[in-house]
């Protein structure tokens, strides 16, 4: 994961912790919520990844009572030791695969998480971070005018907050920090979206962000 894509990363859990009085916060104050959102995702990680180790038990158990049953095992001697058996390709184990699936899943979020924590405590990491938090304090106000103006027959309101967050975040760095290439910005956008939020966001997100760019850049 690059630097920049982590700050941007961590900025949108940032975001998701602020509350409509930005103005009350101290510049030095974004990066401690920062740590303390960390902490929040650190203990939410472990706790999928025994969750994952759970379902994956249960899984095997499961199989494990399926071959013990199976007509070709309770017909051998006692003493004997299983023979492997072949799984029915039904909805049933259909079933387990998808919650194997979804606990692989977990495991990989968690290790994202990991990296994220990692790279917060790279002094570049925290400085774009800064840069993010910092413009957005002082143009608040002009941001949110933004998505209004080009969120086309939306309140702004009514804008789901995560889509709301990425949208600010994205704006922040195409008209103020101006620090990356605008594609670069919107492309990194779309991927919050896309891990973040729902189906629709990532094309109503980029609608947005190209009206931006042509009037802004």
């Amino acid at each position: 994961m690059q630097a920049r894509r982590a700050s941007r990363e961590l900025a949108l859990i940032l975001f998701s912790q602020l509350d409509k009085k930005i103005d009350k916060y101290k510049n030095e104050d974004f990066f401690s919520i920062v740590l303390k959102s960390q902490r929040t995702l650190i203990s939410s990680s472990y706790e999928e990844l025994t969750l994952c180790v759970s379902e994956l038990n249960n899984l095997k158990n499961q199989i494990i009572e399926f071959e013990n049953n199976h007509e070709d095992n309770l017909n051998r001697p006692i003493d004997s030791e299983n023979i492997p058996v072949k799984l029915p390709l039904t909805s049933e184990f259909g079933e387990k695969l998808d919650t194997m699936i979804q606990a692989s899943e977990k495991a990989l979020n968690a290790l994202d998480v990991a990296e994220l924590c990692t790279l917060a405590n790279q002094e570049e990491v925290r400085e774009y971070i800064d840069k993010i938090c910092i413009q957005f304090k002082k143009n608040k106000t002009e941001v949110d005018k933004i998505i209004g103006e080009f969120a086309l027959g939306w309140d702004i309101d009514r804008i789901f907050k995560i889509d709301k967050d990425i949208l600010r975040i994205a704006i922040v760095e195409i008209v103020y920090v101006k620090d990356a290439p605008h594609k670069v910005v919107i492309d990194e956008a779309l991927e919050l979206a896309k891990k973040y939020s729902t189906d629709d966001s990532p094309s109503f997100i980029n609608g947005i962000l190209a009206r931006v760019v042509e009037k802004y850049v």
